[in-house]
């Protein structure tokens, strides 16, 4: 019975993130078909995901050119301006460049002392100079939680932060799955 039990948990740990990844997916490309199918009028499996790439893509390209910069700028300038609209669309813009933009925010792991000779958290500095809030001796790290698409930013003094010689997707990988992943 033990043996069944060992095999049922060891089943789960793989089964559950797997398919739950997998209907993700599918459900995104699913509505995303759908969408599409509507506006369309036809119905072409994968058709959503083909034609969200295309866009992204083309989107990237009119922005890299004179005439499309102006363009998107100004959509950033009416978007940034709009006391609702500012708020969610700043957020999203500010976490997708974290990650993919030209100025990365999660590029510098640290390991930081929470409580002199206590617990340490892992994270990542966000800003080096903090002149803005008269601490020109302090850095910004992000802790990102365990679990979660949400963390904190504390303000430690420059030197109670260490930094981690490991890859910066390591550090992340480390810190959202609760230490679990890595190496």
């Amino acid at each position: 019975m033990k043996k069944l039990t060992n095999y049922f948990l060891k089943g789960l740990l793989i089964f559950v993130p797997t398919a739950l990844t997998v209907f993700t997916v599918i459900w995104i490309f699913t509505k995303l078909d759908s969408l599409f199918g509507q506006i369309f009028k036809i119905e072409i499996p994968g058709l959503g995901l083909v034609i969200t790439i295309l866009v992204i893509t083309l989107t990237g390209l009119l922005a890299s050119n004179f005439l499309g910069n102006k363009f998107f700028a100004l959509i950033d300038n009416i978007f940034t301006k709009m006391p609702l609209l500012k708020l969610l669309y700043s957020a999203i813009k500010d976490m997708i460049g974290a990650f993919t933009g030209e100025k990365k925010s999660f590029e510098k792991p640290v390991l930081v002392e929470l409580i002199a000779g206590g617990p340490k958290a892992a994270g990542f500095i966000t800003r080096e100079s903090l002149e803005i809030l008269g601490l020109t001796d302090h850095v910004a790290v992000y802790l990102p939680q365990s679990y979660n698409f949400a963390g904190s930013v504390l303000i430690f003094p420059a030197e109670q932060v260490k930094p981690l010689n490991i890859e910066s997707s390591e550090a992340m990988a480390f810190i959202v799955s609760g230490g679990v992943s890595g190496k």
